[in-house]
């Protein structure tokens, strides 16, 4: 079985409408979280940036949080704006739906295939591991991969899920020998 593993190469971009120029894209940039303390309660935002008027805006983490309900590891993270945290967060679906974002994958993410899998005995079985929850539809993943056209996937390829309903989780399939 050969492996194929669907990569992140960067942070996706936010789709949120920026509140100033109306534009629908943001960034999270390096990453950087915003701690204010009231008293014993904590708010934490995640700091977003329109990527054409460079606006900034919040994105809530916690909300008048005690400070004794959080994990000292994860508020040292929030203080020193550990990038593993900032990514852990924007993928978090909880996250987004609270903050009203969708993540724009366009870019973001690389297909990493054996470079010489051809001298395999046909059918060829491939088993396709997500590091990041990037949601791909598996006909266009596997078109991509084997640089057939989508057609050409749709005749060749047995898989047990749906090759043309969007996924973001690990799949297996078949590619049957060209007739």
């Amino acid at each position: 079985m050969l492996p194929w593993v669907v990569r992140r190469t960067r942070l996706p971009l936010l789709s949120l409408r920026c509140v100033d120029c109306r534009s629908e894209s943001a960034t999270t940039g390096e990453g950087r979280f915003r701690v204010n303390a009231n008293g014993k309660l904590l708010d934490v935002w995640l700091l977003v940036r329109c990527v054409s008027c460079d606006r900034t805006s919040k994105l809530t983490v916690h909300e008048r949080a005690p400070v004794r309900s959080l994990d000292p590891a994860q508020l040292d993270g929030y203080l020193v704006n550990d990038p593993g945290l900032v990514a852990s967060r924007l993928l978090d679906p909880l996250f987004a739906q609270r903050n009203h974002f969708t993540l724009d994958w366009t870019g973001a993410w690389r297909l990493e295939t054996p470079s010489a899998w051809l001298d395999e005995a046909w059918p060829v079985q491939v088993e396709v591991t997500f590091d990041d929850p990037v949601p791909v539809r598996p006909e266009r993943l596997i078109a991509r991969g084997l640089g057939l056209s989508r057609n050409e996937v749709l005749r060749r390829i047995k898989c047990d899920v749906s090759l043309r309903r969007t996924t973001s989780t690990g799949f297996t399939f078949t590619v049957m020998a060209e007739n």
